[in-house]
Formats: C-alpha cells, structure tokens, sequence
C-alpha cells in the first residue's frame, strides 16, 4: 500500500534532524523535496533541499493544480507539495516522507487519511525552541521573534496529528519515531 509519513513542527523543534535520522533507518523510504519561494539558506541545495521557485513560478503551478497542498506561510511566501513528487517517490516503490509545516502537515493528512502517519515534532519549551533558533545562527532577532510567536500559535494545531513527539532528548525523540513507522508500517 502507498503510505506517507508527515513530520511538521515549529521551527528549531529537531524536525529535520528526526527526518534524516528516519530516512537511514528505514531504506524504503524517500524524502519529498518540497517548494518554496524563500532563498536557500546555508548550503541548502536547489532539487536536494526544496525546489526553490519565485513567487510567480509558485503562482502558476497553483493555477495548474500541481500541488498535493500548498500554504502561504507569511505574506508572498509559499511552501507546497508536488503531486508529481509523491507519484515519483510511490512508482519508485517507497514509502513517502515530509518535512512540513504545522498547517502543511494537517492538509497533507487531511488529504491521505489512513495512507499517512502525522507526526507532531516539538521542543520540551517555547523558551528551548527559542534558544536552538538563536544557537542555529541561520536568522536575524527579528525572524526569531515572528517564527517563536508563531510556533506558539502551532502548537494549538498538535492535537490534529497523529501522534506528538517532544524532542527534549534527541535519543528518546529518533526512539519513539522509529517506533511508531515501524508500528505504522506494519498495517
């Protein structure tokens, strides 16, 4: 059966760390690179990363239905899934994983039902979130306080995922996720 995995979470809560730490554990599984129309950061890579589009070229690809979802995150910023990149990972044979956004992670659901397991990735405190933003050294103090102030707003969306993991210990966290795949996986 052609099955999805959903990470989301605020930002700074280990989200794409416990998705890396999936994808070596189970081989059968790829990453859906999503789109955004933000800049790469660091070294992120275009096609490797995110498929990184302007604005207009995101427009347009709404306007042909390519997206399983597709949110805008703040204004003039947008995240989304390609179906064509699902169709890809699903003909290859292997289970989908996503990295996405709260609002992005409850339409993805939404949208596969019983195919995907929706994982809720969260920090132990707004505070810690707060201070791994701040220790990643990727963002000025100002994309720190909008991305905490609305990581607060988040969390009020957890309860419509299938399952939270608090990221307080990376350990304990890349257990209990390796758990529910393998539990999600079997049925």
């Amino acid at each position: 059966m052609e099955k999805v995995i959903i990470f989301s979470a605020p930002s700074g809560s280990g989200k794409t760390t416990l998705v890396k730490y999936a994808l070596s554990r189970f081989p059968a599984m790829a990453f859906s690179v999503s789109c955004t129309t933000r800049a790469p950061r660091g070294t992120e890579k275009n096609g490797v990363d995110y498929h990184f589009l302007t604005p207009e070229e995101f427009r347009t690809k709404i306007a042909e239905d390519a997206f399983v979802e597709y949110e805008e995150v703040y204004s003039g910023l947008y995240y989304g899934t390609l179906k064509s990149e699902v169709e890809r990972i699903w003909n290859a044979g292997k289970t989908v994983i996503f990295d996405v956004d709260v609002k992005g992670g409850i339409s993805l659901k939404n949208y596969f039902g019983d195919k995907a397991l929706s994982l809720f990735i969260m920090a132990p405190s707004v505070k810690e979130l707060e201070n791994r933003l701040k220790n990643r050294g990727t963002e000025d103090a100002e994309t720190i306080k909008m991305r905490v102030a609305k990581a607060e707003e988040e969390l009020s969306f957890r309860s419509g995922f299938d399952k939270t993991i608090i990221n307080a210990d990376l350990a304990t966290a890349e257990k209990d996720i390796e758990m529910s795949i393998k539990d999600f996986l079997k049925h």
